[in-house]
């Protein structure tokens, strides 16, 4: 992209000022919301349901085949845990710093029943943290952090989930360009090999994964997802981020202008987001390419596990750290191994260690995650 086409994006930057109204804030509370349009999802549909699976590529018949999903203890279709991205993405996004870029950097997830089909979703979000770090990336920047209570239509707790993001002052990340990389090109073989790996995703399902027979250092099978491309960063942003258009666009820019820049090529108004599908807009932040969500490689880390814990099991727990960026064009597998096992009152409990690799090797997002298994204890009810 040519110089004086680039997008002139806001570049605020982190003063003292700034930092002393938002550490007021510490411990409030807000009604999350999308684009001020609150959440996208409120309800577990099973359209809302299968347009969140689409989105992260998740083929699991439980979460869409009601005739399978009948026959499972669950009797019917439920959704996956990390669905509750797409009612609320939680990563400290509570204001403050207009102009200077968030980078969602992790999650820590706790479950305590599964999402059912038809329940209604509230959320809360307080403000809970503002830490000031100095890097490479950008030098002073910020971890701005959070807690959502999620609740279903009784009130009773589905989850609870802290969330951290990075603020980074888009100039000096800019000038500092730490994160350079031309695109991966791919042999024909390697292409083919990934879609093969796809095609032949291992999911448990209806046979049992029993607590019992679960070892410390069993692999959990890989799941890939890649060449990363606009289409999968759009699908995913129809299933979980939502959008708006138009008057919707034009409302939001006059409340939050700092996060809106006019496309220097067509005179349209953009949202800074944009950064997820236009790489000219991500090098206004310091990145050489257009790059993935965070909430979609957490949603990704999720993945396996379910795969992996059965139709039986329940994921009580996911963490996850956002280690590098994700480009366009880059494959993602994402690992397990079981690290550890207890009972805890009733619970049956395996504990994983989790990560995502890409094709030239590095270890771009690290988690573990917390799984109740049947038993084959006589009795044993589950969750």
């Amino acid at each position: 992209m040519a110089e004086q086409d680039a997008p002139q994006i806001s570049e605020g930057l982190i003063t003292e000022e700034a930092l002393e109204r938002l550490r007021s804030r510490l411990g409030s509370y807000n009604r999350p919301s999308f684009y001020g349009l609150g959440p996208l999802h409120e309800e577990a549909t099973r359209d809302n349901i299968r347009h969140f699976v689409r989105g992260i590529g998740d083929p699991n018949p439980l979460w869409v085949d009601a005739e399978y999903a009948a026959s499972t203890r669950w009797g019917g279709i439920i959704a996956p845990p990390t669905f509750l991205y797409s009612v609320y993405w939680t990563s400290g996004r509570t204001g403050g710093l207009p102009g200077v870029h968030g980078f969602h950097a992790g999650n820590d997830w706790v479950w305590h029943r599964p999402i059912m089909l038809g329940d209604r979703i509230t959320v809360q979000e307080q403000f809970t943290g503002l830490d000031e770090r100095q890097g490479e990336f950008a030098g002073r920047t910020m971890i701005q952090s959070s807690i959502s209570t999620y609740r279903n239509q009784q009130g009773e707790v589905i989850a609870e989930c802290k969330g951290w993001q990075f603020r980074a002052e888009r100039r000096a990340a800019r000038e500092r360009g730490k994160y350079q990389r031309e695109p991966y090109a791919y042999s024909e073989d390697e292409l083919v090999e990934i879609e093969e790996q796809m095609l032949n995703e291992e999911i448990r399902g209806a046979t049992a994964r029993f607590w019992e027979d679960v070892q410390v250092g069993d692999e959990v099978p890989a799941v890939v997802k890649g060449p990363l491309s606009l289409g999968d960063i759009a699908a995913f942003e129809a299933g979980c981020i939502g959008g708006m258009a138009h008057v919707f666009s034009v409302r939001e820019s006059r409340r939050h202008p700092a996060f809106w820049y006019r496309d220097p090529n067509t005179g349209a108004l953009e949202a800074v987001i944009r950064v997820h599908a236009a790489s000219g807009t991500a090098g206004q932040a310091g990145l050489p390419m257009a790059y993935d969500y965070g909430s979609q490689r957490m949603c990704w880390l999720g993945h396996p596990v379910t795969n992996w814990m059965g139709n039986d099991g329940f994921m009580t727990r996911l963490y996850g750290e956002v280690r590098r960026f994700n480009y366009l064009g880059d494959t993602t597998w994402l690992r397990g191994r079981v690290s550890g096992k207890q009972i805890e009152g009733a619970d049956h409990l395996v504990d994983l260690d989790l990560w995502a690799e890409n094709q030239i090797g590095e270890t771009t997002a690290k988690g573990r995650a917390q799984v109740a298994l049947p038993t084959r204890t006589p009795g044993w009810e589950g969750l």
